[in-house]
Order: C-alpha cells, then sequence, then structure tokens
C-alpha cells in the first residue's frame, strides 16, 4: 500500500519532485531524465514510467531557464533513439519465451495485443506508439522478434523519436509558460495522465476489433 501511494504521489507532484531534483542536482538532472526515457523505451520491464509527462515538465521548466531546451531536446533525443535499439536487440536476442515466466510488468497480453498493432501498421507502428504508453514500450521489442531489418527499424526509430521528444518537449516548453498552466500543473498533469490512458484504451480496442476480425 504504501509503495502505491508512493506512486501516486510521484505522478500527481512529478512537477515538485522534478523541480526539487534541479535545485538538488543541477546538471545531473539531464541525466536522470536521459536515464528514465531510456529505461521506458529500452526495456519492457519498465513501462510505466510517466515518460510523458515528465518530458512536458521538462520543457516547462526549461522554459522558466531551469534547465536548457536544446540540450535537453538533444539528450532526450539520442536517449529514445538508444532506448527504442536496445529493445530491439532484447527481442531478436531474447525473443518471446521471457514470457513464459511470471513477472509482474512482463505481461503476455501486452506482447500480445502490441504484435496485433504492428500487424496492422507495420513499420509505422515504430513512430505512431511512441505516443501510447505500453505500446511504446513493446513496440521495438516485437520489431525485434519479428522480420524487421534493422536499418528499417532505424528509420522508423529516428522519425518517431524525432517527432514525439519533439512535439512534447517543445510543447511543454511554449505552453509550459503560460501563466494559467503555470499555477494549474496538477491539472496539467492529470490531463496528460487521463490522454496516455486514453491511448491505452484506444489501442486496446483496435487491437480486439482487429483479432475479431480475423478470426
Amino acid at each position: 500500500m504504501d509503495t502505491i501511494n508512493s506512486l501516486i504521489d510521484l505522478f500527481l507532484n512529478l512537477d515538485e519532485h522534478l523541480d526539487e531534483s534541479i535545485q538538488i542536482y543541477g546538471v545531473w538532472t539531464y541525466a536522470l531524465l536521459f536515464l528514465v526515457i531510456f529505461l521506458e523505451t529500452g526495456l519492457v520491464v519498465a513501462p510505466f514510467l510517466p515518460s510523458d509527462t515528465l518530458l512536458f515538465l521538462a520543457g516547462a521548466f526549461a522554459a522558466r531557464g531551469s534547465l536548457n531546451v536544446i540540450l535537453l531536446f538533444a539528450l532526450l533525443f539520442i536517449a529514445a533513439i538508444l532506448g527504442d535499439a536496445c529493445n530491439y536487440w532484447i527481442g531478436r536476442t531474447v525473443g518471446p519465451p521471457i514470457f513464459e515466466k511470471h513477472y509482474l510488468f512482463l505481461k503476455r497480453e501486452h506482447l500480445e495485443r502490441t504484435q496485433r498493432f504492428y500487424d496492422e501498421y507495420g513499420g509505422r507502428m515504430i513512430v505512431l506508439a511512441r505516443f501510447v504508453p505500453i505500446l511504446r514500450t513493446f513496440a521495438p521489442f516485437v520489431a525485434g522478434v519479428g522480420t524487421m531489418e534493422y536499418r528499417r527499424f532505424t528509420f522508423y526509430n529516428v522519425l518517431g523519436a524525432f517527432v514525439w521528444i519533439s512535439l512534447i518537449v517543445f510543447g511543454g516548453y511554449f505552453f509550459g509558460s503560460i501563466p494559467i498552466i503555470k499555477t494549474n500543473f496538477e491539472m496539467v498533469i492529470l490531463g496528460l495522465i487521463f490522454i496516455s490512458g486514453l491511448g491505452i484504451v484506444v489501442a486496446y480496442f483496435r487491437g480486439r476489433k482487429t483479432k475479431r476480425r480475423r478470426s
């Protein structure tokens, strides 16, 4: 129960935690943000990390002058590319057998849902999945398990990382400085969590629709 409460506090007060990190760790905050983005995109055991919200808030703090937005973009862009590349090779090397064991965040249903998404959209999935939590983590893994060659995967990987990081970081940078947003960060966070959750729901029902159509 304490762990759940801690996670809820982390999500709902992410702006305060990020501000505290900047105050305490200074430039090392860039390394922390790099690590979060890399872990969520690079390891299939970390789909729960609040990357979208964190990217927007990082952009908003850059607008305040607490972070350098160009350095922030460059580092997170690289983290997103390296994360997906790592995940691809994990899928290529280990493959589905890893899901035979029971791990907390390794659910076969997530793998199967992502596979259906991949079957429907092909390489574009790598780009589209960037904006959907859970799918974002499993998409490169599925591409590695499947038949997508690495050169083709790399194209979609770089494109997806650029679009994802650009839209959300610079979205936070330009909109995060608006007074009404600055004074209502909690509502913004809840809105981002809702949008992320909506993406999961849409992906889930599209996957079920595709499965019924094929059966």
